[in-house]
């Protein structure tokens, strides 16, 4: 009788390869998926790992490409960003890792899928949301949260004695149980003395980019340059004379260069996750941190007003806490996309910028199409179009509410500063 199939998430690590040779113990055939999304990964000696193990196959697509045009560029047009600092480095890469998961599953004919995500993550809930979405009708193996798996195997250590038992070799160790997870636009660190929150961070955890304090003393420049929103062209130095580059991919990892090599993209913060607990997370997200920032720094240029306040209020949010949550496959999702596209019709320019010793910071920018910004309205120097003399009659309509409060404060008797 031939195996049920399952399609495995698979990434060589200790997790993922533990959970390879305990479904082969409970007696499914598994085919394995690498994603490809940047991760600095030796895919074929994975693939050859996974396959000694046991795998049936092991596939690796590369998916590099379309995480970045439809997750990272799309979150840089909207400024997403989670509770203030977490640039939803794992969050954006779910997706389209959850898509090419299931396109192999249906290929194989597998009637589960599976993967290494703990039982008290966020993951778990991307991966899942979206595997239901794809494909209604599919089973999802999640071992950390099956009784029979997390009892035998109660932590990092458990599996590293598995591991060593069933002869797998593994980079991980009991002295540093880094829970890693890497792409094009970050790596993360949770786990180990992770878990005190009030524990530094060892520098030699960090792997992406230069420690600030032994980043170049010279600062690097470079400018950016946008077309309704999204990251077009980039022109920096590099051995002494000028590049170009204008390809999404080629634009992103020269960007991820400049800032990995100037300390830049680094932040340690306690986070809530979706499920309700609170996590201590390290991320290094150096190319989206500059180009989130430059992009922010251009809508101040050319974007309206109104228009801005409503996408911040609103729509960055919103959409930042839908990846976070895991429903990117979802209606919202669509509809909030739809309002980024309208909302950046007018975000055309450039931007020049700096890297030095861990900041970013902005030169300076221009739009050769967008004339929102009049200098002559603007100037301490010159009158222009604008009559100071308009703005009595606006301050006193936008004081008529005020004087009431005041003066129902003065007649209550109280104090308006205390």
């Amino acid at each position: 009788m031939a195996k049920q199939k399952v399609c495995l998430a698979y990434s060589g690590g200790l997790d993922t390869s533990c959970i390879l040779a305990w479904l082969i113990e409970k007696g499914y055939g598994v085919i394995c998926f690498m994603a490809d999304v940047g991760q600095e990964e030796d895919f074929e000696a994975a693939k050859e790992k996974a396959l000694k193990i046991g795998a049936e196959k092991c596939y690796i697509e590369d998916l590099r490409r379309e995480f970045i045009e439809e997750m990272c560029f799309p979150a840089v047009q909207c400024n997403a960003i989670y509770e203030n600092v977490y640039l939803l480095g794992t969050s954006l890469a779910r997706p389209v890792i959850a898509r090419a998961q299931i396109a192999v599953a249906q290929k194989e004919g597998c009637f589960a899928v599976s993967h290494g995500c703990t039982g008290k993550g966020n993951d778990q809930v991307r991966f899942e949301l979206a595997f239901y979405a794809l494909q209604p009708k599919i089973t999802v193996i999640a071992p950390w949260r099956d009784p029979v798996f997390y009892k035998r195997f109660a932590g990092r250590s458990d599996l590293l004695d598995y591991a060593a038992e069933k002869g797998i070799p593994v980079t991980s160790t009991k002295s540093k149980p880094w829970s890693m997870d890497e792409n094009l636009a970050h790596c993360s660190y949770e786990a180990g003395i992770l878990e005190d929150p009030d524990v530094t961070a060892p520098r030699d955890m960090w792997k992406l980019t230069v420690d600030p304090e032994d980043a170049p003393n010279k600062p690097e420049d470079f400018t950016l340059f946008f077309d309704k929103g999204i990251p077009t062209k980039l022109i920096y130095q590099e051995g002494g004379q000028q590049k170009t580059v204008t390809d999404a991919v080629d634009l992103f990892l020269a960007t991820n260069a400049i800032a990995r090599r100037n300390g830049v993209g680094r932040i340690d913060i306690v986070e809530n996750r979706f499920i309700g607990l609170k996590s201590r997370g390290c991320y290094e997200t150096p190319g989206l941190t500059c180009l989130r920032a430059a992009h922010v720094d251009l809508e101040g240029l050319v974007m309206d007003r109104e228009v801005r306040a409503l996408r911040d209020q609103f729509i960055t949010f919103n959409y930042a806490k839908i990846l976070y949550n895991g429903y990117y496959f979802s209606p919202e999702r669509e509809f909030l996309e739809d309002s980024i596209v309208s909302s950046q019709k007018h975000v055309n320019g450039q931007v020049r910028c700096r890297a030095f010793k861990g900041t970013f910071t902005v030169l300076g920018r221009s739009s050769e199409t967008e004339k929102l910004y009049d200098p002559t309205e603007s100037s301490m120097d010159e009158i222009g179009d604008f009559e100071p003399a308009d703005t009595t009659g606006f301050i006193s309509v936008m004081a008529i509410r005020l004087k009431k409060y005041g003066k129902a404060k003065e007649e209550a008797g109280e104090k308006l500063v205390k």
